[in-house]
């Protein structure tokens, strides 16, 4: 595990981070410190995710998870209100991928095809190498209440999001009928693909692109017979 600095620690920046002088931050991208912030809650999620799978969520304490990043328990509640939510950014991170992808997408191609895409779109990015933890964190939504919540709760925000992109290219309202019905279903798909790809086994347990391909394929066939 590399090394987490404490939030607002300063360390020397890249010539790519830091510009040409009197360069402000690239348009589209988080400044450094937002950049810093996010990596380390994505350590937070991880240790958090990896402590969980080892002794479970109630022998695990706040103290613990700062211990393994290497920050302090008050420095951990600047990031996160409760241990259960140490593991959002892990499950987020991958769904603001997608929506960054469907805002970007051709208007004439439909947004399935970005959505099905997205496993390998991420391949070589953090959410890629997080595949594993995911994995882990999901299968310990079946037996953790609190962590199913966070689940839940993050899927039910992204569905929001998703409403939003759908009526942006179709020309209604995000509370129209249309947009929200289509983002139940997107979300839906993913949220269950998502799930049998991290509780399947065996031999002919598919990919994620695979599943989650197959997976929205039934939402959009599903409901014509």
């Amino acid at each position: 595990m590399g090394t987490v600095r404490a939030a607002g620690a300063r360390e020397p920046a890249s010539a790519t981070d830091a510009g040409a002088p009197g360069d402000g931050p690239r348009p589209g991208r988080p400044p450094l410190t937002e950049r810093r912030k996010a990596a380390t809650r994505l350590e937070i999620a991880r240790e958090a995710v990896r402590l969980f799978a080892d002794r479970g969520v109630a022998a695990t304490t706040a103290d613990d998870i700062a211990a393994a990043v290497g920050i302090s328990q008050r420095t951990l509640w600047r990031y996160t209100s409760s241990k259960e939510l140490c593991v959002r950014p892990l499950l987020s991170h991958a769904l603001d991928f997608v929506t960054a992808l469907m805002r970007s997408w051709p208007r004439d191609r439909p947004l399935a095809e970005a959505v099905a895409g997205t496993p390998s779109s991420l391949a070589g990015t953090s959410a890629d190498t997080d595949a594993e933890a995911l994995r882990d964190l999901v299968r310990l939504t079946r037996t953790e209440p609190g962590l199913r919540a966070v689940w839940l709760q993050v899927h039910h925000d992204a569905e929001l999001v998703f409403a939003e992109v759908i009526a942006e290219r179709t020309g209604h309202g995000p509370d129209d009928l249309e947009p929200r019905v289509q983002a139940t279903l997107l979300n839906g798909a993913l949220r269950i693909a998502v799930e049998q790809w991290a509780w399947g086994a065996g031999p002919h347990h598919g990919t994620l692109t695979r599943t989650i391909r197959r997976a929205l394929d039934l939402a959009r066939s599903g409901l014509s017979d």
